[in-house]
């Protein structure tokens, strides 16, 4: 049978085990924390480099649209680049209005297109057509052509991502 002493050397050594662990842990997290500090000038200069780099990109694929008619987009370098038909930006100035003009104009659609705090849908309506949109005083915006620069390989900008936050995070403690 357990007795007390045998559960308090237990609980002391648990005790002892979690403070080495906590230590290690704290020192682990310091010596992280000191390697952002190191790095974080450079990792900014890299991202300006890139971000300049990525605008000259912009600049020149826009400049010869002529080169991306059929395919459309190229992959070179391990970067998609090219035009691709924009998504659309539902826009309308007068949400009331656009709501009175769907249950008129819609009616069958009006649980889809009106959300219960009697405001458009802009998803629901982005499967409008363009005639049944301007039936009820909506227009979209930004559908021609724009340019595509997307890297095949995200996790590279998810990590820089997340760098540069949390760099942003040790300056404003610091300051």
């Amino acid at each position: 049978m357990t007795t007390l002493a045998e559960i308090e050397q237990h609980t002391k050594a648990f005790a002892d085990a979690r403070d080495v662990l906590t230590a290690r842990v704290q020192d682990l997290e310091a010596e992280l924390e000191s390697v952002k500090r190191r790095r974080l000038r450079g990792i900014k200069h890299a991202v300006r480099a890139a971000q300049e780099s990525r605008d000259r990109l912009h600049a020149a694929i826009e400049a010869a649209p002529e080169l991306f008619v059929k395919p459309r987009t190229l992959v070179i370098s391990g970067v998609r680049v090219g035009f691709q038909k924009g998504k659309g930006q539902i826009v309308f100035d007068d949400p009331e209005r656009v709501v009175r003009l769907i249950r008129k104009h819609l009616p069958e659609q009006a649980d889809a297109l009106v959300a219960v705090k009697e405001t458009p849908v802009k998803k629901a309506l982005g499967n409008l057509s363009v005639a049944e949109l301007k039936r009820i005083g909506v227009t979209v915006e930004e559908t021609g052509d724009q340019v595509v620069i997307k890297p095949t390989d995200s996790e590279v900008d998810k990590l820089v991502s997340a760098l540069l936050k949390e760099a942003e995070q040790i300056e404003e403690e610091a300051a």
